[in-house]
């Protein structure tokens, strides 16, 4: 048989050869590293026996669906150690996440984080013992039947929803059985760097209906150095975790009042507002219209763009005049309601809506996590309505302003083109134009990405932004949608070149995605030191005592006139105290004035980049500062503790 491999080279096999006997006459290190293969697309385990001629892509832990079955191989250990030690409890369901994996149980008393030193040495155990992990196939009834008599009643269920046609397959390692759709590892043996996280409570199927499960968390790694690096990673992001230091640095705040509504404070506004401006700034360039729209409307606006059907359990709903209403969970509706406010011809197209809207969506309180995950948030979206001949040109356009405002950031980021979900409405004629519009953009342009398969809104293709953090995280944030759906629903039209009635190509798009979690990620990516231009106090000016402050309310009125944000401190107390507060507080700058600066005309300069400055003209600080706010610079390191 003819084995096709990734690099497209061939080699000849005898038929009945196993996945991991061919890695294995490749080389012994693939064998030894692989995790799981691809044959013909298809998802298999390195068991898997070849018979025909074949495409064969061997993955490794560097693949990420190789992690995927690595992970997933160290879930299953933990269910069995679990299984082990409280033998009354129920399995759920234990996938592979990003990063880790996860198991969810059913028990009478929750698992707490002081249960998991006993989980990880089982677990230990286990992988000592090397068990041999074996694939089998059972008839519906025959896996009911196993089920039931292992007294796993989520099991049965899932079971129960599965088609009869569907193929019904378990693996086992020693006396533990898990029903599951694999791939797996050979053995329990390779997943000794692992390490159990955290537990939490999640309601199985997400839904608050049913009852709440016990789930532990954690991740593995083919090495320990990997893993010692990861958790060093996580211990930084504790560090940086958005909602310590919002309320260390007094930028937002949750209150019960108001679970995933957050509020935000003075200075959260001031990064709010100056994000904001930006944006305006940005899309004043590039000839977008900034508009508003209500955010509430009534509930035919919302079965018109299909979010009723697709979207309703998100949505918040009231009744006004005996009318049903949704509060607006996206801004696409009420832009393509402007856009019908008025008859266009085909010289103002392309026609660019922006908006910063603030939108609503229930989220399960599980879920919410500060500003990351919430239930009310401002989108800054927008819509741009073409002929079809300028889709490309629009899009690449979009892709280049990202581009421009995320590299302000400093953020490196990656691209998916993620295609028609299960649920999506329009015609496969369509989908299909509009999923090659952007693979063509994106290929013409030399631009890299991966298609994310099935992952697409349910009106149309996209392209997905993702950023990567200076921890290495990424945060899809930016997106750029197709759609010749809502132009249809909503009868959009425009007056071509021959006088005749057209229909519009609409982009949807966003760049910050959620402000609010945009706010997040730069709280977390620079551990609250903010770039000078973003800093909410970029100044603070902190006299020696009550003589000089005559002359700190000036050296404050000048820096104002500049347009530099700045607090006084002329608190009663000591200059040391004063600076070490400025210093917990991120503030870039602070000016220290005594008799000399007063005398002199100059300020003591203390900076996170270059520390104690000494003393400097008050004028020349003020253009410096002008400049590193006007340039946008990121800072490179913070001052040391003295």
């Amino acid at each position: 048989m003819k084995v096709t491999l990734k690099d497209g080279s061939e080699k000849i096999y005898k038929k009945g050869m196993s996945v991991l006997e061919i890695a294995a006459d490749m080389s012994s290190s693939l064998a030894r590293m692989a995790c799981a293969a691809e044959v013909n697309g298809q998802l298999v385990d390195l068991r898997y026996m070849l018979e025909e001629d074949v495409d064969l892509h061997i993955l490794t832990f560097h693949d990420a669906k190789g992690q995927d079955a690595f992970r997933h191989t160290t879930a299953h250990i933990l269910a069995q150690a679990v299984k082990r030690l409280y033998p009354e409890a129920k399995l759920a369901i234990g996938p592979s996440i990003e990063n880790g994996f996860y198991y969810d149980f059913d028990i009478e008393k929750p698992f707490t984080s002081d249960d998991l030193p006993a989980i990880e040495k089982e677990m230990k155990k286990i992988i000592k013992e090397n068990y041999a992990i074996s694939r089998f196939e059972l008839s519906k009834d025959e896996a009911i039947r196993l089920m039931k008599e292992k007294g796993e009643d989520y099991k049965v269920e899932l079971i129960e929803n599965l088609k009869e046609s569907s193929v019904i397959s378990f693996y086992g390692q020693g006396e533990f059985v898990d029903l599951c759709a694999g791939p797996h590892l050979m053995s329990t043996k390779s997943c000794k760097a692992f390490k159990l996280l955290s537990v939490a409570g999640a309601y199985w199927h997400g839904d608050e209906k049913n009852k709440m499960l016990s789930r532990i968390y954690g991740t593995s790694f083919t090495k320990k150095a990997n893993l010692d690096a990861y958790l060093e990673r996580l211990e930084e992001a504790k560090k940086r975790d958005h909602r310590k230091l919002g309320k260390t640095l007094e930028l937002f705040a949750m209150f019960d009042e108001g679970p995933g509504f957050p509020f935000f404070l003075p200075k959260g506004m001031v990064l709010r507002n100056t994000l904001m401006d930006y944006w305006r700034q940005v899309h004043n360039k590039a000839n977008y219209h900034e508009i508003a729209t209500p955010v509430m409307l009534n509930k035919d606006l919302w079965i018109r763009s299909g979010h009723w059907e697709h979207y309703r359990e998100n949505m918040y709903t009231s009744e006004i005049d005996q009318q049903e209403y949704a509060i607006k969970p996206m801004n696409c509706p009420g832009g393509m309601l402007v856009y019908r406010n008025k008859i266009h011809s085909y010289k103002e197209l392309p026609l660019r809506i922006g908006e910063l809207g603030l939108v609503h969506r229930h989220e399960l309180s599980g879920t919410l996590h500060g500003l990351m995950r919430v239930r009310n948030f401002t989108q800054d979206d927008a819509h741009i309505f073409m002929l079809p001949e300028q889709v490309k040109d629009e899009i690449v356009q979009v892709i280049h302003l990202i581009d421009e405002m995320y590299k302000v950031f400093g953020f490196q980021y990656h691209m998916e083109l993620s295609t028609r979900p299960d649920n999506s409405i329009g015609s496969d004629e369509d989908w299909e134009m509009a999923t090659h519009a952007l693979k063509e953009a994106l290929d013409e342009n030399g631009l890299a990405y991966v298609v994310n398969e099935g992952d697409g809104a349910f009106y149309g293709p996209k392209i997905d932004f993702h950023l990567e953090d200076c921890l290495g995280r990424t945060w899809q944030c930016g997106t750029i949608q197709l759609d010749f759906q809502l132009p249809e629903r909503f009868e959009l039209e425009y007056i071509g070149q021959d006088g005749e009635k057209h229909r519009p190509v609409t982009i949807h798009r966003v760049v910050f995605g959620s402000i609010e979690r945009f706010i997040g990620i730069l709280i977390e990516h620079f551990a609250g030191v903010f770039p000078m231009w973003l800093a909410p106090v970029q100044v603070k000016v902190l006299p020696i005592s009550d003589k000089y402050q005559d002359y700190a309310t000036d050296v404050v009125a000048k820096l104002k006139a500049n347009g530099i944000r700045v607090e006084l401190d002329d608190r009663a107390e000591k200059i040391g105290y004063k600076i070490r507060e400025g210093r917990m507080e991120r503030v870039p700058y602070l000016f220290i004035l005594g008799q000399k600066e007063a005398e002199e005309g100059l300020v003591a300069v203390r900076s996170r980049v270059g520390g104690d400055e000494g003393g400097l003209p008050l004028n020349d600080v003020i253009s410096r500062l002008r400049k590193e706010i006007d340039e946008k610079v990121i800072p490179v390191t913070e001052e040391k503790e003295q």
